[in-house]
């Protein structure tokens, strides 16, 4: 983490962790606040309402800030994990 002269906080480079997750044939990259893995089937939030909707985890990604596959700022995040059938 990197400190300004100000006092506030300029970037967080943590590494976080990214899930590529398939919702009805299109990809979508969501964070990832809780354990998953390819195959694992979760709840994420979908389209411009943002309805909640099951996909599958297709891949897993440790990223920082810089590397991240879309902005964080705007990533969406894994509601919840779901019981494999």
């Amino acid at each position: 983490m990197i400190h300004s002269l100000s006092g506030g906080v300029l970037a967080d480079n943590g590494p976080m962790l990214f899930a590529k997750v398939d919702v009805h044939g299109t990809p979508c990259w969501y964070l990832a606040p809780l354990m998953v893995e390819a195959g694992d089937r979760v709840l994420v939030p979908f389209g411009r309402e943002g309805d909640l909707t099951e996909g599958v985890v297709v891949r897993v990604e440790t990223c920082t800030r810089q590397t991240a596959p879309v902005p964080v700022n705007r990533a969406r995040s894994i509601e919840k994990k779901l019981e494999n059938r």
